[in-house]
C-alpha cells in the first residue's frame, strides 16, 4: 500500500509532492535521456503547438516537435493514445495564466520571455508508458502499463504523440475504459477531488445524506462530481438547462433546476438549505449562493471560478498573489460572520486520487461522459467545440492510431 500523502489546497504547491517511495528529490547521474526505439533514437514527434497566444488560428500542426526528455529519475515517458480538452486549454491558448505558468516552469527567471513556445496544449491524457526513470519502481509503473493523468498547466500537454510526466501525476487506467473514455476523466476528476475533498472536506465516510448543490452540473466537472457524490451517498441538486436534464438525471441527480426558466436563485431558495455548494459558473452567483447554505453548521461554498490567474497576469506574480490573498481573506471573514465558509477550489494534480477514482470506475460507480470525439487532424475543430461552451460532457481527441486496449 502507498503511504498517505497530505496535499496542499493550492495547485502550485503540488508539484513538489511525491509518490513514495519511487520518487527522490535528488537527481543523480545523467538522467537526460531520449526514448530508444528498436530502430533509432527518436528526437522529434507530431504535435499541435502554438507559437504565440491568440485565437484558434494560432494552432499549428508540426511533425517536428521536440521529443520529451526524462530530466528527473521519477519521470515517465507516455505514448498518448487520447487527449481530453477542457476550457483551461482555450484560456491558455489566449495567454490566461501565462505569468504564473512561467514562474512554475522557470522559478529563477533564467529564460527569456516567450521561452514556453512552442507550447503544447491538452491537460487530459490516456496512454501507454514507453520508458521509466531510474527511480520509478517496477512495483508501481513499468513499460507497457496503460495509464491516465491530469497534466499540470505548467507542463507540455497531451496534443502530441508523447508526453513526459512525474510518476506522482499518473495512475493505472481503469481496465473497463477505452483510452478515448479514459481521457475524458482525469482533469475534471482531479479538479472535483481538489474542490470537494481537499477544500470541501467531503469523503466517502462523511457524505451520506448531505445535501450538495452543483451550479453548472452538465459540464465535465459537474458530471464527474455528480457521480462521485452519489457513490458516496449524498443528496445532489444541480442547475443546468432543460436539454441537459436527461443527462444529469441519468447520472443519478436527485433534483434539477432549469436555469433557463428564469432567475435560478428563486426556485433554489424554496429548497431545503445545503451543506455544500460547488460553483462552476461564477459571475453574480456569489451574491446569492451563500444564502443557500445551512448557517452555523460548517457548510461551505466552494467556487472554481477565481481571479487568481487573472490577478497574476495583470499585476505580476508578487502583487497578484497579494491581491488574491486580500480578496479571499476578506470574503472568507465576511461570510464567516454569517455562519458559512467561503472557499476557492483549484485544480491539483493528484495521482493517488486517480488511483481511488480508477477503482470506482472499475466498480461501475463512475462512468466517462464523452460528448464528442475528434481525430488528431481535427484539433482546431475540437478546440472551437470547447470554446462554444454549454458542454454535455467532454470533448476528446484520438491521438495514437494504435489499437485501443478495450476494443
Amino acid at each position: 500500500m502507498l503511504p498517505l500523502r497530505q496535499f496542499a489546497c493550492s495547485w502550485w504547491s503540488c508539484l513538489l509532492n511525491s509518490r513514495a517511495p519511487c520518487v527522490k528529490t535528488l537527481v543523480h547521474g545523467d538522467q537526460r535521456r531520449l526514448f530508444n526505439t528498436s530502430n533509432s533514437r527518436m528526437t522529434i514527434m507530431p504535435a499541435w503547438v502554438i507559437d504565440r497566444y491568440g485565437s484558434n488560428d494560432v494552432l499549428r500542426f508540426t511533425k517536428n516537435a521536440g521529443f520529451p526528455i526524462i530530466n528527473y529519475p521519477n519521470e515517465v515517458v507516455v505514448q498518448v493514445h487520447a487527449a481530453g480538452l477542457n476550457p483551461i486549454d482555450v484560456s491558455m491558448r489566449g495567454g490566461y495564466g501565462a505569468a504564473t505558468m512561467a514562474m512554475k516552469r522557470d522559478p529563477l527567471n533564467i529564460n527569456q520571455s516567450g521561452s514556453e513556445f512552442p507550447l503544447i496544449l491538452g491537460r487530459d491524457m490516456s496512454g501507454v508508458i514507453m520508458e521509466c526513470g531510474l527511480d520509478v519502481a517496477p512495483a508501481y509503473f513499468k513499460e507497457g502499463d496503460e495509464v491516465w493523468a491530469a497534466i499540470p498547466p505548467w507542463k507540455q500537454g497531451s496534443l502530441a504523440e508523447f508526453v513526459v510526466l512525474s510518476a506522482n501525476e499518473v495512475s493505472k487506467k481503469p481496465k473497463c475504459l477505452s483510452h478515448i473514455e479514459a481521457a475524458a476523466v482525469p482533469y475534471v476528476a482531479a479538479t472535483a477531488w481538489s474542490a470537494l475533498v481537499n477544500t470541501g472536506g467531503l469523503n466517502k465516510d462523511n457524505c451520506a445524506k448531505k445535501r450538495i448543490l452543483i451550479l453548472g452540473g452538465s459540464g465535465g466537472v459537474g458530471t464527474f462530481s455528480i457521480q462521485m457524490l452519489k457513490a458516496w451517498g449524498a443528496h445532489v441538486t444541480v442547475t443546468c438547462s432543460q436539454n441537459a436534464e436527461r443527462l444529469v438525471r441519468g447520472l443519478g441527480v436527485d433534483h434539477v433546476v432549469d436555469y433557463t426558466a428564469g432567475p435560478v436563485e428563486v426556485p433554489l431558495r424554496a429548497l431545503e438549505k445545503f451543506d455544500l455548494v460547488l460553483d462552476n459558473v461564477g459571475g453574480d452567483t456569489e451574491s446569492w449562493a451563500l444564502g443557500l447554505l445551512k448557517p452555523w453548521c460548517g457548510a461551505k461554498y466552494v467556487t472554481l471560478v477565481t481571479p487568481f490567474l487573472r490577478n497574476t497576469d495583470q499585476l505580476g506574480i508578487a502583487d497578484g498573489m497579494l491581491q488574491t490573498g486580500v480578496t479571499v481573506a476578506s470574503k472568507a471573514l465576511k461570510h464567516l460572520s454569517k455562519g458559512v465558509h467561503y472557499r476557492w477550489g483549484m485544480f491539483a494534480p493528484n495521482g493517488l486520487a486517480l488511483d481511488d477514482i480508477s477503482e470506482m470506475v472499475d466498480a461501475g460507480k463512475i462512468r466517462a461522459v464523452v460528448e464528442e470525439e475528434f481525430t488528431f487532424s481535427q484539433v482546431p475543430q475540437a478546440m472551437l467545440k470547447v470554446e462554444k461552451g454549454h458542454a454535455r460532457g467532454k470533448t476528446v481527441v484520438k491521438i495514437s492510431s494504435g489499437e485501443d486496449s478495450s476494443e
